[in-house]
C-alpha cells in the first residue's frame, strides 16, 4: 500500500487508515478486531485511529494490536469521555482521558492526540490545545491535532499549534478543499481525511433511516454522479481515489467490520489517482449544485 509523510511529522503513513468507530458502536467481538487489524497490517495500513468516546473501540485495539505496535501509529481524540453527547474540555479532564486511553490501547505512548470537534470558541480560549501541548511535553504523545470541519478546523490551521488536521472530505463533503486545506498544505500540516467514503451513502435506494447517513445520501442525490450508477465496486474504487487526490490529503480513514476490505480497497487503489479530468468533473458538478448550507458534517 502506498505511503504518505504525514506534513512535517516523521510519521510515514499508508493512504489507507482504519477508522475504529465501527467497531465499537457495532459490538464486534474481539476475535473479529483481532482479524481486522491483522488483516489491515498484513495488507501495508498502518495507521490506526479511534476515540475514547466510541465505546470500547479503544480496548479492543489494544487487546488486538499485541506485539505489532511498533507496526502501526495510534491516533485517538479526546474531548467526550463520557460519550459523544457530552464534552469536556477542561484541561485536566483532557489529560486524564488520554491517560485512559493509553491504559485502554496497552502502550506508553500514542503517536497523535486530537481535539475532536471542539468549538472554534473552545479553540479560541487556548485551554484545550494548551492540554495537549502539555501531554505531547510529557510524551504521553508524540504529536497532536484537531479532528473537526468548518471554521473550527480553519482556525485549528491558522493557529499554528497544532501538527495535524483531521476533516471531512469526500466526493460529498468538499468544503475543507477551499476552506482549510489549502492553507494545512502551505504550513505543511499532515491531513488525515474522515469520512472519505461519504458513508457509502449511495448505496441506499430510500433514505436511510440512520441519521448518520441522512446529509450525504440527500447530497448525493442531488449530485447525481454518474460514476455512481456503475456496478460492482467502482464507485468505492473513484471516491476514495477521488478524496486521496485532493492537495494535502496524506490518508484516509475507512471503518469497516469486514475483514476482507482491506485487500479490496487496497485493489481498487492500485488503479492509482483518478485521471485529471474525472477529478475536475466531480469537482464541477460540486460547484454547480452545492449550496451554503453544505459545509462539513463533523
Amino acid at each position: 500500500m502506498d505511503r504518505r509523510r504525514l506534513g512535517k511529522t516523521d510519521m510515514v503513513a499508508s493512504v489507507l487508515g482504519f477508522g475504529g468507530a465501527e467497531i465499537g458502536y457495532q459490538g464486534v467481538s474481539g476475535r473479529t478486531v483481532a482479524r481486522l487489524l491483522g488483516g489491515a497490517l498484513d495488507a501495508g495500513l498502518n495507521v490506526i485511529d479511534t476515540a475514547e468516546c466510541y465505546e470500547n473501540s479503544e480496548t479492543l485495539i489494544g487487546r488486538a494490536i499485541g506485539g505489532r505496535r511498533r507496526e502501526c501509529y495510534l491516533f485517538t481524540k479526546c474531548g467526550h469521555a463520557r460519550g459523544w453527547a457530552s464534552e469536556d474540555w477542561r484541561p485536566a479532564a483532557l489529560l486524564a482521558s488520554i491517560e485512559r486511553s493509553l491504559r485502554r490501547l496497552a502502550t506508553d505512548y500514542l503517536d497523535l492526540v486530537q481535539l475532536h470537534s471542539c468549538s472554534l470558541a473552545e479553540l479560541r480560549r487556548g485551554d484545550a490545545i494548551g492540554a495537549l501541548e502539555q501531554a505531547r511535553q510529557r510524551g504521553l504523545t508524540r504529536y497532536i491535532g484537531y479532528s473537526g470541519d468548518g471554521e473550527a478546523a480553519r482556525y485549528a490551521v491558522e493557529s499554528g499549534r497544532f501538527d495535524t488536521l483531521q476533516t471531512s472530505v469526500s466526493i460529498a463533503d468538499q468544503e475543507a478543499i477551499e476552506l482549510s486545506l489549502p492553507l494545512a498544505r502551505e504550513r505543511a500540516m499532515g491531513v488525515i481525511a474522515k469520512r472519505p467514503l461519504a458513508n457509502a451513502a449511495w448505496r441506499y435506494a430510500r433514505k436511510p433511516a440512520e441519521s448518520y447517513h441522512q446529509t450525504y445520501w440527500s447530497r448525493l442525490r442531488t449530485l447525481d454522479y454518474e460514476f455512481l450508477k456503475a456496478p460492482g465496486d467502482t464507485a468505492v474504487g473513484t471516491a476514495l481515489r477521488f478524496t486521496l487526490g485532493v492537495p494535502g490529503v496524506h490518508t484516509a480513514i475507512v471503518g469497516t467490520t469486514k475483514v476482507e476490505r482491506w485487500q479490496q480497497n487496497a485493489t481498487l487503489l492500485g488503479a492509482g489517482a483518478p485521471p485529471r479530468d474525472a477529478f475536475e468533473r466531480i469537482r464541477e458538478r460540486w460547484r454547480a449544485v452545492a449550496d451554503a448550507s453544505w459545509v462539513g458534517q463533523v
